[in-house]
């Protein structure tokens, strides 16, 4: 078993924070990818500057005002071609000559030019029955039914397509409830998902069962808002690939079809190093347009929790554009295959805080995500990779030896849309609520309780006041350790019961941005950051304690270090600063495997 080393608590909170400061984010064991903030004095990225001169580069362009056609032509005149326009954020996608980077960018027009980013779905491959959906819908058997369905509520599922064949998909009149369809995939324009992500993701936000449930079911296999309508936005390819332009494209449309169908919710099982801070990132702006149209964007906060290659233990590993403070960045959890929540625990490989380069706290809430079963896309890339995925209709049919409709997938990607089905059911509950309501009342009703605490072996605790829990990986045999601190858990565990009935609505335009967090290099505290305005600030009733829980902020059940604890243990000039808001002691996790391959958490 892999426990928490020796190495003292400061020269580990050293590591964690120096990383960040150093804005170094880890994208895989085997290379580490420097930040690319705008380079004082230029509109280019810095990693433009780093392109082979002679090579073509894919690039987002920013610009003053929204570009038009004479734009495009002095583009082409560099070498360059057109590709989109991306008007939600005043820019336009290119291909140019890498050796045309600085005239384009001296072009006084232009704002800023940014790399077109590669980006991935946030799955991760890994037969116990899930209980995902019954879990948050506070569901005591699969047969039970939730007083909401998701009637009425759009959902854009950005991902890579939805497979219309599936009847778990179909309304009650066995019409698709898939809507719209659009791909924006270069050069493919199928909606169909031959990936096997989309799909899966689609099933989880609102399929209804059909194909595993009536009077023979076992065990019925549905989504959390099974009557709500899907909006299908095809961004990556048949190998699960995409760009931040396609994404960008995907979630313009959304917005101008947000009042056609309703779209209240854009899901983004998907994800990539964070390369600037959110505030220049052209995908980040494109999430915060959503969100200011009225739009609820949830993401995955990335599957990176076990990356210990620059020193950080899974810290700092959030991925783009989960850091943006606008959406609701989602974690993953494991239901440990029973429907009750007392044995439930945080999977290893969920990335965690904060995020590099804003040090936000993310990710803001958790869900199930391990070992999640939805639909199967027969034939497709992930059906043929991973086979051994497939749930044998012996599950859920009394009448086995079926072909196999459903599938098994792990990862933050699960997660998210499982709180994208639960915002759906709060605004057909409530349809005047507002993005950030939706937020607040999400974290606010999350359930803050987590494993018993212990105090990890190789340390000698002030209190028992260290909450955490051990998986081991089947393939690999090694075990992780992970702590239930804010950066891992966020606001707590996603409770869609305690969220349908709570009547709590937070202040109409008051902003529920996730905090940043500030580091003392003095008292080695550090302390959430907060706007007098923002929902949980300095002058609003829903304090701090209210959304995070004093368990993570200030109570005596949660411990970042081992010689400083949170709370009234830790040294009155660390209380002194903003009080019950100290997060952070001075340690962090166990040393961990080096490996990127996730098989589950067992």
């Amino acid at each position: 078993m892999m426990t928490p080393s020796n190495n003292t608590d400061a020269e580990k909170q050293s590591a964690v924070w120096g990383f960040l400061t150093r804005k170094v984010a880890v994208w895989s064991v085997a290379s580490l990818v420097l930040m690319a903030p705008l380079n004082a004095g230029s509109k280019l990225a810095r990693e433009l500057e780093r392109v082979d001169s002679q090579a073509n580069v894919d690039v987002i362009v920013q610009y003053r005002d929204t570009p038009t056609s004479i734009h495009h032509e002095r583009v082409h005149r560099l070498g360059g071609t057109f590709h989109r326009q991306l008007n939600v954020i005043g820019g336009a996608h290119y291909t140019v000559p890498a050796s045309a980077l600085e005239d384009l960018a001296n072009d006084p027009d232009v704002e800023s030019v940014h790399l077109d980013h590669a980006i991935k779905a946030s799955t991760t491959n890994i037969n116990t029955i899930d209980y995902g959906w019954m879990s948050v819908l506070g569901l005591n058997s699969p047969s039970a039914q939730a007083a909401y369905d998701g009637t009425g509520i759009g959902v854009a599922i950005i991902d890579s397509g939805i497979t219309k064949s599936s009847l778990d998909l179909n309304g009650h009149n066995l019409s698709s409830r898939i809507v719209y369809s659009q791909s924006f995939v270069a050069g493919d324009s199928k909606t169909t998902d031959n990936y096997g992500h989309g799909t899966h993701v689609a099933g989880l936000v609102a399929g209804d069962g059909m194909l595993s449930k009536g009077f023979f079911s076992k065990y019925t296999i549905r989504g959390i808002a099974p009557n709500a309508n899907l909006i299908n936005l095809r961004v990556l390819d048949d190998n699960g690939n995409g760009t931040d332009s396609s994404v960008i494209a995907a979630i313009q449309k959304a917005i101008s079809l947000k009042s056609q169908y309703n779209i209240r919710v854009i899901n983004l099982s998907l994800g990539r190093p964070i390369t600037e801070s959110y505030t220049a990132d052209p995908l980040c702006q494109a999430v915060q347009q959503a969100w200011n149209a009225g739009i609820v964007v949830v993401v995955a906060a990335g599957n990176d929790g076990r990356d210990n290659s620059a020193g950080t233990f899974g810290y700092g590993t959030i991925t783009a554009p989960g850091n943006s403070p606008y959406a609701i960045t989602v974690g993953a959890m494991n239901t440990m295959g029973s429907l009750s929540r007392s044995d439930d625990k945080m999977t290893t490989y969920s990335s965690k805080g904060p995020t590099l380069l804003d040090h936000l706290v993310k990710p803001d809430l958790v869900a199930p995500g391990n070992r999640v079963m939805s639909l199967r896309v027969p034939g497709s890339t992930l059906d043929k990779l991973y086979p051994q995925n497939d749930i044998s209709s012996s599950l859920y049919s009394m009448f086995p030896g079926f072909f196999s409709s459903y599938f098994e997938l792990s990862g933050t990607s699960m997660a998210t849309p499982i709180v994208s089905g639960g915002a759906a059911l709060l605004l057909q509950q409530n349809p005047n609520l507002t993005p950030d309501q939706v937020k607040a009342r999400l974290m606010k009703t999350a359930d803050k309780t987590f494993p018993a605490a212990v105090c990890p072996t190789g340390h000698t605790c002030t209190t028992s006041a260290t909450e955490y829990t051990t998986a081991t990986d089947p393939i690999t045999n090694v075990t992780y350790t992970t702590f239930y601190d804010i950066f891992t858990v966020g606001a707590g565990y996603l409770n869609l019961a305690a969220a349908l009935s709570s009547t709590d609505v937070a202040p109409l335009n008051t902003p529920a941005l996730s905090p940043g967090v500030s580091y003392n290099s003095t008292t080695g505290a550090v302390t959430l950051v907060n706007g007098s305005n923002i929902l949980w600030g300095t002058n609003i009733l829903w304090g701090t304690s209210l959304v995070w829980g004093t368990n993570v902020l200030s109570g005596s059940n949660i411990l970042w270090g081992t010689n400083i604890l949170w709370g009234t243990s830790a040294p009155q000039n660390l209380n002194t600063v903003l009080g019950t808001n100290i997060l952070w002691g001075t340690g962090t996790t166990a040393a961990e495997s080096s490996t990127l391959a996730v098989n589950g958490d067992q």
